[in-house]
C-alpha cells in the first residue's frame, strides 16, 4: 500500500527571497532552483538538494501538493521529480487530478459550506468595510470560496486581527495572519478532507503531512506522523502535538530537512 505526503508549499517546501532565512556567511549558502515565475520575475525558490529530495520522494510516495492557494497561483509551480497526480488547492476547495479540479469533490465542498457558514459575501463585505485603507493594499477573493488582504505588517494593527477573529468564529469562519495576508476561511473548508479523499482513492495506509501555517493545523494532526518548521504561525504560537515533529531549521533550509524526515518515514515503513 502507498505512502500518501501532503505538503503545503509556500514557507514549507518552497520560499520566496523574503522567506529564505539565509544567515550563514554568503560563502556557504546552499545553490538555490527558482521553481516558480510570475510575471516574467523569480518568485519562489528550494535548495537543489531539496530538489533531489523531492524527486525522490515522488518517486517513492504519493506526494500531494497540499495549499490555500488558488488553481491559478499553484498550477505557475514548476516542482521537480514526477507530475503529482492529485494537488489540494484553495485550501481543500479544489481536488485538482492531473492538473484538472475534480467537480464532484468541488460540489460537496461547496454544499457543506452553504450548509454550515455564513456566506463568503457577508465576510467580504466586513472586511471591505472595517479594515483600514492605512494598511490594506489588496483585497482579494480566492476561487469563490474564501477572502483574503494583502497588507503592510509594520502598519497593521494586530488587535484589529484578533478583533476579526471573534467576528468570524461566531459566523463558522477562521482568520490566519500569514506574512502579508490576513486570510478569512470558512471552517468547513480544509485541506485534511481533502488529504483524507485522495487517501481513500489510493489506498495509502500511511498519511504525512508538513506546514507552518494555523491554517495547516487539521492537517497536520489528522496525518499519522507530521513535520512542522521553526518558522511560521505554528512556532510562533508553540503548536505541537505527539505526532508532530517540531524541526529547529528556519527559511529554506527547513524545507530540505521536511522532505528529508518524509523520505526516511516513507522508507522506514
Amino acid at each position: 500500500m502507498p505512502a500518501l505526503v501532503a505538503s503545503d508549499l509556500d514557507r514549507t517546501l518552497i520560499y520566496s527571497a523574503a522567506a529564505l532565512a539565509l544567515t550563514m556567511p554568503d560563502a556557504r549558502a546552499p545553490r538555490l532552483l527558482c521553481v516558480e515565475v510570475h510575471e516574467s520575475r523569480p518568485l519562489s525558490y528550494m535548495t537543489e538538494t531539496a530538489a533531489r529530495l523531492l524527486t525522490e520522494l515522488g518517486d517513492a510516495a504519493v506526494f500531494v501538493p497540499t495549499t490555500t492557494r488558488t488553481r491559478k497561483q499553484y498550477l505557475r509551480i514548476n516542482l521537480p521529480g514526477p507530475a503529482p497526480t492529485y494537488a489540494i488547492c484553495a485550501n481543500g476547495g479544489h481536488l485538482l487530478v492531473d492538473g484538472v479540479s475534480d467537480p464532484e469533490w468541488h460540489a460537496q465542498v461547496t454544499a457543506r459550506l452553504a450548509d454550515q457558514c455564513a456566506p463568503l459575501a457577508e465576510v467580504q463585505e466586513h472586511l471591505l468595510r472595517a479594515a483600514d485603507p492605512v494598511w490594506v493594499r489588496k483585497h482579494r477573493v480566492a476561487d469563490d470560496l474564501f477572502a483574503y488582504l494583502v497588507v503592510e505588517r509594520e502598519l497593521l494593527d494586530e488587535d484589529w486581527v484578533k478583533e476579526l477573529a471573534v467576528w468570524a468564529e461566531n459566523r463558522g469562519w477562521t482568520v490566519s495572519l500569514q506574512g502579508r495576508k490576513i486570510y478569512a476561511v470558512p471552517k468547513p473548508l480544509t485541506k485534511s478532507a481533502a488529504m483524507r479523499e485522495v487517501a481513500r482513492r489510493t489506498g495509502a495506509d500511511l498519511t504525512l503531512a508538513a506546514g507552518d501555517s494555523l491554517l495547516d493545523t487539521d492537517l497536520l494532526l489528522a496525518a499519522d506522523r507530521g513535520w512542522r518548521p521553526g518558522h511560521g504561525e505554528l512556532a510562533d504560537t508553540g503548536f505541537t502535538a505527539p505526532s508532530i515533529k517540531v524541526l529547529p531549521e528556519r527559511g529554506v533550509l527547513a524545507g530540505e530537512r521536511i522532505l528529508r524526515e518524509f523520505l526516511g518515514a516513507v522508507r522506514g515503513a
